[in-house]
This record gives C-alpha cells, structure tokens and sequence, in this order.
C-alpha cells in the first residue's frame, strides 16, 4: 500500500509504483483535486480500478456518469470496510 496526501504526490507515487487499485478522495488539498488526479492518470493510460471516497458519494452517484469520470465507482464516507475489502478482492481477481 502507497500513501499520498496530495494530488500531486498521489501522481508522483503513482509514476513510481503503477498500483493494481487506486482510492482517492473527492476534496484532497483543494476542492476537485481528486478529479484532477484521475483526469492526469489517465492521460498516463491507467488500467488500474480507481475507486473515489466523498462524503456527496450518494449524490455523485445519482447526478454524475462517474465511469465517464475514469472511475470504476464512488464510495461514500464513512467507508463500510466489509464493503470495501468485497470491492478489492472483486477486483483483484478479475
């Protein structure tokens, strides 16, 4: 597991370790910056799931294509941790 605490270290570690699954928050250091994270990895042709954390993720879902996004899906805050472990081990054996 690689941590990043802004969009801009997230794309630094990401060039460095091309991880398997990607969580990223909505609102990191500024409002959007996790959108524009997902928007620079996939100019970077990312094949990895990327899964967004927002405390609007209900919403996000409801009024936003977020596949159109480059997200494999939203996940609302607080996260139900048997939920998200069922999402990665889903998508690790795919």
């Amino acid at each position: 597991m690689v941590e990043a605490y802004s969009a801009e270290e997230g794309l630094r570690k990401y060039k460095e370790t091309r991880p398997d699954f990607i969580i990223v928050d909505l609102m990191m250091e500024e409002v959007d910056a996790g959108l524009n994270f997902v928007k620079e990895i996939r100019l970077l042709n990312n094949k990895s799931p990327i899964y967004m954390l927002s405390t609007v993720g209900d919403s996000l879902t409801q009024n936003t294509d977020y596949s159109e996004l480059g997200l494999s899906g939203v996940l609302q805050k607080p996260v139900n941790n048997k939920a998200l472990l069922k999402i990665i081990q889903s998508k690790m054996q795919a």
